[in-house]
């Protein structure tokens, strides 16, 4: 309890700071200088976050102060932690020491891993390589954090170090005091010490690789490719050399990993005199030419400045999508989280298109007419980040729809959980049918959807039996007892997955994946498929007791298990929370979920019980939807109390400011599209359930100049309750919009009050869609 009262404490002078800081600024601001990149680097305080987590990582937000462009191929981080272990951020913010800046692959908010890194480090003085002990402390009142331009003042070594990224390419800038030697030490960050640098003093050169593992499938085998990197100078070296542990070689020009796990790198010197140097560095996934490509084309002719302005402006223009009218603090608060919603999935193709393949890394392939991406949280970013991507930006949900398509064809099955261009079964689901239904059913069209249909639909119907691709990640986890009973059993304990059994959790995400190709499947014409698919989405109903009215694990034979608590933290059948929690994970047909329950007050009384005894866990994803399902029970002011409540409870503006894992941007995406007053329950389905904008306005602008406004006349963190409604000038008594109602623009207009009007939007007819009626 003491600690948690430091912290809070804590807490609330740094958001005063925060405030401070930009209240200060001049007064039209751009929706960049708002973002805070250091929200999520610090353990969250909240109770909920607290109560429901159970590993150490679950409290964190693990985020970083990521420098590049949205979606950028490699971000730049000030590094505090200097391995690429499974579950390490990069940065955090207690830490004390900066030990240099790090070229990252990190997933935003993940626990997995690091991969490809390279570590690029100034000093003074005496030449000391090792990243603990080169590491130099730092205050962080001199920290400038935002999207395109990171500084902070190296307090042992009087050193300013300054980053600016763009999409493939950072350009770093370190100014040195007076009458030390200074230097710059590189090093591959390869845990498996198998890491590659060279040196080439005559033309003021570090190259090298770090060759990228897998975790999960296949952990510790070669996912077939690296992270490559080639640094130029603008300054001659005075001396150089390569060094292994801490033996340091002199005038050695190469030294290559022997895969002992020994850290490696090199260092170049420039004596006294010099008070500046400006690294250029090109990275790549295909190679050090390739690489080397990326710097030329990216940077030629460009200074520092010229390219934190274009960063900058990049940014700019992509949280410019949306425009809001409110606080300061809930500015802050909306565009950081929308910022950190466009960190991933990463571009993975260089300049020229090229890209390793999936699932191997050779040979190269050629993206032609998109962009490639990888790294796709999707467990977590299939409920809100991915259908924000494809809501704002069209053209780039597209592209990275095609990347899905493209890693299907050449590894031979749809991938569930792609990342590090690899397969993996790290989470549940089957999700690529969720994202690529979602995108179709809103006209994204820049994509083979036919292609890819035939991959989603091998996925659903056809079980792997070849047991080495499976093992590897090839094929929907269980598919033989979930087509055999329309449920898994307790019987199937799934070994071959990261998370093993969690049968209950796979049924009703099955049948919501399910669903989302039956959606797909009738928008193409493969009625047959389609047919079966819809009797397929009902599955939910074999796991959900109709006795105690919840999720609940069940055997073979059709009995269910025994000593059930539906409010167990945790459950072997359960996917990272409680049978009571993921209840709720039947987006697709909440009106069916209301019988299975009990009825409509049984629902409405569950929900009731999950919010107001405290069982409700913001932060894990599975819960995410849970609050706006009140306006499928014609109680839609609960909703709007308990998004909110959400809201006030479960972010600020802190470094502890998140409730739990970013995960790619969903803990983020959640809170953007709240702060706005809508959320797409039904991913896959294009509606948007209503909640309580926080914002006077919200503008919705895009790509083929339409703009949607949501207006809320009188809003206030008192007068959150909807009184009543106009859509386009007349009233609107409706609990969701249509994804057309937003495109061809318009706007929604809301009056505000203190207390609940529970006569709007209670009527059945008022309620979202679902796959049953009521």
């Amino acid at each position: 309890m003491f600690f948690n009262s430091c912290l809070r404490k804590l807490s609330a002078c740094i958001c005063l700071g925060f405030l401070l800081i930009f209240q200060n600024s001049y007064a039209q601001k751009l929706p960049v200088q708002y973002v805070e990149t250091r929200i999520g680097t610090a353990p969250a305080a909240t109770e909920s976050a607290a109560k429901h987590s159970e590993a150490g990582s679950e409290l964190k937000g693990q985020t970083m102060p990521a420098v590049g462009t949205p979606h950028g191929m490699t971000q730049w981080t000030p590094q505090t932690k200097s391995t690429e272990t499974k579950c390490i951020a990069p940065y955090y913010y207690a830490d004390t020491h900066f030990q240099g800046f790090r070229g990252t692959h990190w997933l935003n908010g993940s626990c997995v891993q690091d991969y490809g890194t390279l570590t690029v480090m100034p000093i003074s003085g005496e030449l000391i390589v090792n990243p603990e002990k080169r590491a130099s402390g730092f205050r962080h009142e001199t920290e400038i954090a935002t999207p395109a331009y990171y500084s902070v003042k190296l307090d042992d070594y009087n050193i300013t170090a300054e980053v600016t990224s763009l999409s493939r390419t950072a350009m770093l800038r370190f100014s040195y005091g007076e009458g030390k030697d200074n230097f710059i030490v590189i090093e591959p960050n390869s845990d498996e010490g198998e890491g590659f640098v060279e040196i080439f003093p005559e033309r003021g050169e570090v190259v090298g690789y770090n060759p990228v593992h897998k975790i999960y499938q296949g952990a510790g085998q070669s996912a077939g490719f690296s992270g490559y990197f080639v640094l130029k100078f603008d300054t001659p070296f005075t001396q150089y050399g390569v060094w292994e542990d801490d033996l340091i070689s002199p005038m050695g020009r190469t030294k290559m990993g022997k895969g002992k796990r020994e850290k490696l790198g090199a260092y170049v010197g420039f004596g006294t005199n010099q008070k500046s140097v400006i690294v250029q560095i090109g990275t790549s996934f295909t190679s050090l030419e390739g690489a080397r490509n990326n710097l030329k084309k990216e940077q030629l002719g460009k200074s520092f400045d010229a390219i934190r302005r274009s960063t900058e402006n990049e940014w700019s223009t992509a949280l410019g999508k949306m425009k809001v009218k409110g606080s300061e603090k809930d500015k802050i608060l909306f565009y950081s989280a929308l910022y950190r919603t466009k960190l991933s999935p990463r571009l993975y193709s260089d300049v020229d298109g090229q890209y390793p393949s999936f699932a191997g890394g050779t040979p190269l392939q050629k993206a032609d007419g998109f962009d490639y991406y990888c790294d796709y949280s999707m467990w977590d970013t299939f409920r809100g980040s991915m259908p924000l991507l494809a809501l704002l930006e069209p053209k780039k949900s597209g592209d990275m729809m095609q990347s899905l398509v493209k890693k299907g064809e050449q590894g031979g099955w749809m991938p569930i959980f792609p990342i590090w261009n690899s397969y993996t079964a790290a989470m549940i689901g089957d999700h690529v049918m969720s994202v690529m239904a979602d995108a179709y059913v809103k006209n994204v069209r820049n994509f083979d959807v036919e292609s890819g249909y035939k991959l989603l639909r091998k996925n659903a119907f056809d079980t792997n039996s070849d047991p080495k691709s499976y093992e590897a990640g090839k094929g929907r986890r269980a598919l033989t007892s979930y087509l055999k009973y329309n449920y898994v059993p307790l019987e199937d304990s799934v070994w071959q997955a990261f998370h093993k059994r969690e049968q209950v959790s796979r049924t009703l995400e099955y049948a919501y994946d399910d669903f989302c190709l039956f959606i797909l499947a009738e928008e193409l014409g493969h009625s047959e498929d389609a047919a079966l698919l819809r009797k397929r989405a009902f599955n939910y109903q074999n796991v959900i007791d109709p006795v105690t009215g919840y999720a609940r694990g069940r055997y073979a034979d059709g009995s269910w298990i025994k000593n059930f608590d539906p409010f167990s933290k945790r459950s072997s059948f359960i996917t990272e929370g409680s049978p009571a929690q993921y209840t709720w994970f039947v987006p697709q047909d909440i009106a069916g979920l209301k019988k299975a329950v009990g009825g409509e007050k049984s629902f409405v009384d569950k929900l009731d019980t999950l919010f107001e005894k405290g069982y409700y866990w913001h932060g894990n994803e599975p819960n995410h939807q849970i609050s706006y399902l009140y306006a499928y029970a014609r109680q839609p002011w609960k909703t709007q109390k308990w998004v909110r409540n959400i809201i006030r409870e479960e972010y600020d503006i802190t470094p502890g400011g998140l409730s739990g894992n970013e995960d790619g941007g969903q803990m983020s995406a959640w809170l953007v599209f709240s702060m706005a007053g809508l959320y797409p329950v039904t991913p896959g389905t294009p509606f948007y359930v209503l909640g309580t904008p926080v914002f006077e306005e919200t503008s919705l602008e895009f790509s083929h100049g339409k703009k949607f406004k949501i207006k809320a006349n009188g809003v206030s963190d008192q007068a959150i309750y909807i009184q009543s409604a106009k859509l386009n000038g007349k009233p609107y008594t409706k609990t969701y919009l249509s994804h057309d109602d937003l495109t061809k623009g318009g706007d929604l207009v809301l009056e505000m009050g203190v207390k609940p009007n529970e006569n709007w939007g209670n009527s059945a007819s008022d309620a979202p869609p679902s796959l049953s009626k009521d």
